[in-house]
């Protein structure tokens, strides 16, 4: 059999197979409410059908403000519930288990005025807007809003949550000292405000379920943190409850030049590194859209689970090929067992 597709068990996760379909944003919600919609029903649902072991829907808003633009998803109230359960439960009626990431866009809130962030600095880009520096009493709300983010999607009946720390959101910009240069307690501890999430979340979920976080691995961004220096913040992250790192890269600002290789598995090392240096299971993530890349990851030892994103984008039917090449036995729904058979 393909390690791709032995089972994983991790807590309350029990997945038939390896494949990961990460958080990608849809920019989907045409009404701007935040509310996951038709296009949410079969983009998730698909996948499920398609033999995916576990699906994290894309970033979802803590907060209105939390949004990237105002056609992302929301979890910031009760009302939202009952859609996401909708989801939840056609995507498990397929054998696969699903998880929320949470996240909140800080200054690269695109449809905010103003944002928000750590300290008062401009992301570095084309239509941004100077962001709101928050006060510790607005931090502070923040991380009790993860914690209700949190409950709402155990109501919802996800398998699991995923915390975004990465790609220069909201915890990023707290653990990154080229955003973060706060004077309170949340700029002179920058893991503070992250490890405070996740306590908040832990607190909000069952002890037996799973929490996720994701992270850049590096910033690639003169004055940037390198892997080595992430290392401590995970750890921190790991010790107030994160059973599970998503690792990916970048996202504080343009790369300096030469920092960054783009390629088939560009962060596969970073998210071995991360797993070696603090003995916690990991999801390697990037450009692993080749069966015989992504099974190679885990032949080598290299990560627990792999995460197939833009492919599965083209092809919701990933994991179905992807067993179909390496000769297991394909997961086929019956239904269309008919355009598989010869």
């Amino acid at each position: 059999m393909a390690k791709l597709f032995t089972p994983y068990q991790l807590k309350n996760l029990n997945l038939k197979n390896r494949i990961v379909m990460p958080p990608m944003c849809q920019y989907a919600v045409e009404t701007g409410d935040g509310m996951p919609g038709e296009w949410h029903n079969v983009h998730y649902i698909s996948r499920a059908v398609g033999g995916t072991g576990l699906i994290i829907a894309e970033m979802t808003a803590i907060h209105p403000d939390g949004r990237i633009t105002n056609e992302d998803t929301g979890i910031w109230d009760d009302h939202f519930i009952p859609a996401w359960r909708h989801i939840v439960d056609e995507v498990h009626r397929y054998g696969t288990q699903i998880g929320i990431q949470l996240g909140h866009a800080g200054r690269k809130a695109e449809d905010a005025n103003p944002p928000v962030a750590p300290s008062a600095i401009r992301y570095d880009g084309e239509g941004y807007k100077e962001p709101h520096a928050l006060t510790t009493a607005e931090v502070e709300q923040l991380i009790q809003a993860y914690g209700e983010a949190a409950r709402r999607a155990v109501e919802a009946g996800f398998d699991t949550v995923e915390i975004h720390g990465a790609h220069g959101y909201l915890i990023h910009q707290f653990h990154s000292p080229l955003v973060n240069q706060r004077e309170d307690e949340y700029g002179k501890d920058l893991p503070l405000f992250g490890e405070r999430v996740v306590q908040a979340v832990r607190a909000a979920v069952p002890a037996d379920m799973a929490v996720i976080m994701r992270v850049s691995a590096c910033e690639y961004v003169e004055g940037g943190y390198e892997v080595e220096d992430i290392i401590e913040t995970c750890r921190r992250y790991r010790d107030a409850g994160v059973d599970l790192l998503h690792v990916s890269s970048g996202g504080e600002g343009p790369a300096r030049k030469g920092a960054m290789q783009v390629g088939p598995g560009y962060q596969v090392n970073m998210a071995s590194q991360l797993r070696d240096a603090l003995q916690i299971p990991v999801i390697a993530v990037g450009l692993l859209d080749e069966f015989a890349d992504a099974e190679r990851v885990l032949e080598e030892d290299q990560a627990d689970l792999v995460a197939v994103g833009r492919a599965m984008l083209r092809d919701p039917y990933w994991a179905i090929h992807a067993a179909k090449e390496l000769g297991d036995e394909a997961p086929v729904p019956q239904p269309y067992l008919r355009g598989y058979n010869k």
